[in-house]
C-alpha cells in the first residue's frame, strides 16, 4: 500500500548508476476537479526528487505529512514514478468565495540526482463546486473530514457557555430538528470530542494537535488525522471503522451555540477480503454512527478509480463489480484489473509481486427525519500480499537457425535489466546490444508484465562448442542480474542453453503394450515437433492428448492409449482376448503426407463369454474393423427375439439362459455342452452394404461337467469340558467398506457421499468384526440384499446372499473373495469380502433408480460351536426352488445388519 514518506513528503525514484544516462523524459503535470476534492498528476519524475509546496500570499509552505493531513492533503506514487497529489476543496489554503468556487496552488520542486538546478513548476486550480449537500464526508488515505452547514436547531442557542455534556441533546450529531443559519457574529471557542468519553478542547489547543478547524461563509468543516487520539474504533455492520464524533461551540457576546459533526471511515484490515484472483471491499449500508435512523434513502451510490467516477460500461470493461445488498455495499475487483498496478518485490532471491489499487465510492442517502442529504467519499488504497511470480526461463532456440534464443519473465514494469554474467566476462545491457546479442522488452496488450528477450549467435565466443559422433553440442551458461526500482533490490536468474546440431533425422513412433494400455513415444527428429499426429482417425488436438496423458519434452511425447478407447480397431475376437489394433500417422501439415505409418497390434484379455452353474449364460460382442457398418444393437441371438441387454457404438451385451433364446444342448462323454450364436437377424442382412465387408457371427459355447467325483471327508468332535460361547444373533459391532479393487487395499475415503460407479464396474465389499481379538471367533454374513434408499425394508429389493449363499437365481451371482492375513488382518475369520457386479442392475429398468444402498445381516459364531446354518458355512437355501424374477423374494426376517453409503449409478 501506497503512504506519505514522511519529512518533507519526499519521494525518491533513484536512477541506475551504472547504466547510460539516457535523455530524461518531459514533465507532464496535469489538474482536475473531482466533486469535492482536486488531483494533481505529475510524472513521470524520472529519477527526480518531489517537494510540494503550497502558495499562500506568494509564500511558499511547504508540505509535510503532518501538516497534510491536518490541511486535507495526500500523495501517491506508483511504480512508474507518476504522482499523484489530491486536495480537499475547503484545504487550509484554498482561496474560497462564497463556498462556490475554490483556487488552489502549488510549488512542485524537482530535485536532479545529478548537480544541476531544481526545476520548479506551479500549478494553480480553480474548481466550481455550489451543488453542496447539508453534510459532506471525505476519507482519503491519510486523513478524514466532514463539512456541514452552518446551521443548528432553533432550541440550541444557550443563555450561558455550556459547560460539560448537562445537555441531553448535547453531542449527538445525528439529530433531528429545524435548523437556522448561526448569526455571522458567533466564532468558533470550544470543541467536544467524544471518544465516547467528552473531551473538552479549546480551539488553539485542538490545532496545536493537528486538528484542522475552518469557518466559511456557510459551512463549518473538520479535519482529523486517522490515527488522532480523540477517535475510536467502532464496528459497524461487521466492519471496523474509525470513528469521529465532535460539537463544536459558536460563542459571541453572552450568547453561545453548538453544531455537532461525525465522520465515519472503514479500517482497510477487516473491510477487505483477499483472494488470489479477486480483491472484495465490503461497506456497511447503514452506517450507524452517522444515520440516527433506520428511516434513511440511499439515493445513489458510485464507484471510481483515484477519485474519479466511472460510469457502467467502463466498469463492465474493467470487470469491477458493485453489489448493494440490506447490509453491505459489496465491490469486487479482479487482481490485475486496469485502474491499478504491480509492484516488484525481492526476498531472499526469490521474486514476489503485490497489487496496488485505490478504489472510491461516492453514496447519497438522505434521513427521513431531517430531510437532510449526506454525502460520502472515501477513497481506499488495497494492496495484496505477496503473490509468488517465479519468472520463468524459456529456451525458444531452433538449432538450425545458429542462435540461442531466451525469453525470461514475466516481470512487473519496475523491473530492469542491469547486466548478463557469462562464465568469460560480465556485460552491461548496452556492450550485449553493441555485441549483437539483441537484447528487447516485450509488452503484451492490455497487460502489466513484459519479458525480456535475449538472442546470441553460435558463433559467439561466449557459446562453449564440443563435437561428439557428428554431433555439435552448443551450450551457453548466463546469468541475469536485475533491479527492482526504486528500491534497486537486486536479484538474479541463472539459465543453461544447450543444442545440438545433426544430420537431419526423421521423427519415429514407437509402442508397446500391457494388459489394458497401448503406449506411444514418438521422437522428434531434428526438425522438431513440425508434424501433425493422427491417432486412430482423429487428429492429436490438446483436448484429445490430456485425454490421453500427452505428455512431452524437447525431444520426444508419449501418450496412452486404452485398448477400449473409440479410436483403437477391434481386429479379431478369440477365446478369451481380443486383438485390438491402434494406428498412428505422422503427418506433414504443408504438404499433407505422411511423414511416418505405424501400427500397433495386441491380445487384451477379456472374458467374452461366462458360463453361470444355474445355467445362466453371459456374452460380449464387439464391432470388429472387418463389419464397420455393424450396428451393435441390432445383433441377436438364434432367436431374433433375444437381442442385447445393454449396447453401444461398439459393444453388445447379451444375458440369457440355457434353456432360452434358441440355445442347443450336446450330450458329450464327461459334459454337457450349450451353444448358441449372435448375428444379425436374416431381415437385416439385404440392407447391408453389398462390398467385400465380411458377415458377423459369433459362437457363444458353454461346458458344463456330468460326472464329476468330489470327496468328503469329517472328524468327530472330542468331547470338551471347558465352557463355550452359544450362537447367537445380536448387536454386532460391524463396518462396511467399498474397495477400489479386488486387492481391498484401498478403499473410498468417508468423504466420497455418495460413491459414483458405472454399470461396467463391479462393487467390492467388506464387512469387518470391530474391536474383536478372539480369534476363535468368526464373522458370517446371513442375508445381503440392496435398495434404493436408505431403509433397509423398503422396495424393491434386490436380494444378494441368501441364508449365508449367493441367491440362485441370479445370473450375476455374488463372487466371495477369501481374506488372507497380512499387516491389516490379524483375524481373517473376522472378515467378508464379496464382489457384485453392477450389471446386475441394469435389466430392471423400471425399477432401477440412479442410487443404491447395500445391507447385510450379519451373525457372530464361535468356531468351537459352529451348529448349523451358517455358522457351520452350510447353504441353509440350497435345494430350495424360488419362484418369480430374479431377486424378487420376500423379505427375510430384520435382525440387526449394516449398511453402505450411498452407490450414485452413472
Amino acid at each position: 500500500m501506497s503512504h506519505l514518506f514522511g519529512l518533507g513528503w519526499l519521494f525518491i525514484l533513484l536512477t541506475i548508476a551504472n547504466i547510460e544516462a539516457q535523455k530524461k523524459p518531459a514533465i507532464n503535470i496535469s489538474s482536475k476537479c473531482l466533486g469535492n476534492v482536486m488531483r494533481v498528476d505529475v510524472g513521470p519524475l524520472g529519477g527526480n526528487l518531489l517537494e510540494v509546496a503550497v502558495v499562500v500570499n506568494n509564500s511558499d509552505i511547504l508540505l509535510t505529512s503532518s501538516l497534510a493531513s491536518q490541511c486535507g492533503f495526500s500523495m501517491t506514487i506508483d511504480q512508474l514514478g507518476n504522482a499523484m497529489i489530491y486536495a480537499s476543496l475547503q484545504n487550509c489554503f484554498a482561496q474560497n468565495v462564497e463556498d462556490e468556487a475554490f483556487t488552489t496552488t502549488l510549488n512542485l520542486r524537482l530535485h536532479g540526482n545529478q548537480m544541476g538546478e531544481d526545476e520548479l513548476y506551479q500549478v494553480a486550480e480553480t474548481c466550481h463546486y455550489p451543488a453542496w449537500a447539508s453534510r459532506e464526508i471525505v476519507c482519503d488515505r491519510n486523513y478524514m473530514e466532514v463539512s456541514v452547514k452552518r446551521a443548528v436547531p432553533d432550541d440550541y442557542v444557550l443563555p450561558e457557555h455550556p459547560v460539560s455534556g448537562t445537555n441531553s441533546k448535547f453531542g449527538d450529531p445525528r439529530r433531528a430538528a429545524e435548523k437556522q443559519p448561526i448569526d455571522a457574529g458567533f466564532r468558533i471557542t470550544t470543541l467536544v470530542f467524544f471518544t465516547p468519553e467528552e473531551r473538552i478542547m479549546k480551539v488553539t489547543e485542538a490545532q496545536s494537535r493537528g486538528y484542522g478547524i475552518a469557518n466559511t461563509p456557510s459551512r463549518l468543516v473538520l479535519r482529523s488525522s486517522k490515527t488522532a487520539p480523540e477517535t475510536y474504533t467502532q464496528n459497524v455492520a461487521g466492519i471496523p471503522m474509525t470513528v469521529l464524533k465532535t460539537s463544536t461551540i459558536f460563542e459571541k457576546k453572552w450568547l453561545a451555540t453548538q453544531i455537532d459533526a461525525a465522520a465515519a471511515c472503514p479500517i482497510l484490515e477487516g473491510s477487505v477480503a483477499l483472494t488470489p484472483n479477486t480483491i472484495s471491499w465490503y461497506l456497511p449500508r447503514h452506517i450507524d454512527p452517522l444515520i440516527s435512523s433506520q428511516q434513511f434513502k440511499l439515493l445513489e451510490v458510485h464507484m471510481g478509480i483515484n477519485g474519479q467516477r466511472l460510469d457502467t460500461a467502463e466498469m463492465a470493461a474493467r470487470r469491477y463489480a458493485i453489489t448493494v445488498n440490506d447490509v453491505h455495499i459489496i465491490v469486487e475487483i479482479p487482481v490485475g484489473a486496469v485502474g491499478g498496478y504491480f509492484k516488484s518485490h525481492v526476498q531472499d532471491n526469490q521474486y514476489f509481486t503485490s497489487y496496488t489499487i485505490e478504489p472510491m465510492l461516492e453514496l447519497l442517502w438522505t434521513e427521513d427525519a431531517t430531510h437532510e442529504d449526506t454525502k460520502y467519499k472515501v477513497l481506499l488504497p488495497i494492496t495484496t500480499p505477496l503473490l509468488s511470480q517465479p519468472p520463468q526461463v524459456i529456451d525458444n532456440t531452433l538449432p538450425e537457425e545458429q542462435i540461442f534464443k531466451v525469453m525470461i519473465g514475466p516481470f512487473a514494469s519496475d523491473v530492469t535489466l542491469v547486466n548478463i554474467t557469462f562464465p568469460s566476462e560480465v556485460l552491461s545491457v548496452g556492450d550485449c546490444n553493441v555485441r549483437g546479442f539483441n537484447i528487447q522488452e516485450h509488452r503484451s496488450p492490455n497487460s502489466s508484465f513484459k519479458v525480456i528477450t535475449l538472442q546470441v549467435p553460435f558463433t559467439d565466443r561466449v557459446v562453449l562448442q564440443m563435437r561428439e559422433m557428428g554431433i555439435t553440442v552448443y551450450s551457453l551458461h548466463l546469468t541475469f542480474g536485475l533491479l527492482v526500482l526504486p528500491e534497486f533490490a537486486p536479484f538474479s536468474l541463472t539459465a543453461y542453453l544447450e543444442a545440438k546440431l545433426a544430420d537431419i533425422v526423421p521423427p519415429s513412433v514407437s509402442g508397446g503394450c500391457d494388459y489394458t494400455n497401448f503406449y506411444v513415444l514418438v521422437k522428434y527428429g531434428t526438425q522438431g515437433f513440425d508434424f501433425q499426429t493422427i491417432v486412430g482417425k482423429r487428429m492429436l488436438t490438446s483436448g484429445l492428448a490430456q485425454q490421453y496423458g500427452f505428455m512431452e519434452n524437447r525431444t520426444h511425447f508419449s501418450f496412452v492409449v486404452p485398448f477400449s478407447a473409440p479410436d483403437v480397431m477391434f481386429e479379431a475376437v478369440e477365446a478369451s482376448s481380443i486383438r485390438t489394433r491402434l494406428d498412428v500417422v505422422l503427418k506433414n501439415p504443408e504438404t499433407n503426407k505422411n511423414l511416418k505409418e505405424f501400427s500397433l497390434a495386441c491380445n487384451f484379455h477379456s472374458t467374452l463369454t461366462e458360463c453361470f452353474p444355474n445355467g445362466t449364460m453371459t456374452a460380449l460382442a464387439v464391432k470388429l474393423e472387418s463389419v464397420p457398418s455393424l450396428n451393435p444393437s441390432q445383433l441377436t441371438l438364434r432367436d431374433p427375439t433375444c437381442g442385447p441387454s445393454y449396447s453401444d457404438g461398439r459393444y453388445a451385451y447379451f444375458v440369457f439362459s440355457g434353456n432360452s433364446c434358441g440355445t442347443t444342448r450336446k450330450f458329450l462323454p464327461n459334459f454337457m455342452l450349450y451353444e448358441n450364436e449372435i448375428s444379425l437377424p436374416d431381415e437385416l442382412e439385404p440392407k447391408r452394404v453389398k462390398t467385400d465387408e465380411a458377415e458377423y457371427e459369433l459362437k457363444v459355447s458353454c461346458y458344463y461337467d456330468i460326472n464329476t467325483t468330489h470327496a468328503v471327508a469329517f472328524h468327530t468332535r472330542p468331547r470338551r469340558s471347558e465352557p463355550y460361547a452359544e450362537n447367537a444373533k445380536g448387536e454386532l459391532q460391524v463396518a462396511m467398506r467399498l474397495a477400489l479393487d479386488d486387492s481391498y487395499s484401498v478403499f473410498h475415503s468417508v468423504e466420497e457421499n455418495p460413491i459414483a460407479k458405472y454399470l461396467q464396474q463391479p462393487l467390492y465389499f467388506e464387512v469387518e468384526l470391530m474391536r474383536s481379538t478372539n480369534p476363535k471367533v468368526s464373522l458370517e454374513l446371513e442375508n445381503c440384499w440392496a435398495t434404493q434408499n436408505d431403509d433397509r425394508t423398503s422396495q424393491p429389493r434386490w436380494n444378494l446372499i441368501i441364508n449365508g449363499c449367493v441367491n440362485p437365481v441370479d445370473p450375476y451371482q455374488v463372487v466371495f473373495h477369501p481374506v488372507w492375513a497380512d499387516a491389516r488382518v490379524q483375524y481373517p475369520s473376522h472378515f467378508k469380502r464379496f464382489e457384485v457386479q453392477m450389471f446386475a442392475f441394469a435389466e430392471d429398468q423400471d425399477n432401477l433408480s440412479h442410487q443404491l444402498f447395500v445391507h447385510c445381516d450379519v451373525v457372530i459364531c464361535d468356531a468351537r460351536n459352529p451348529l448349523n446354518g451358517v455358522c457351520n458355512g452350510q447353504c441353509s437355501n440350497q435345494g430350495n426352488k424360488l419362484k418369480g424374477q430374479r431377486r424378487a423374494v420376500p423379505d427375510m426376517q430384520s435382525f440387526k445388519h449394516v449398511s453402505s453409503r450411498p452407490i450414485l449409478i452413472n
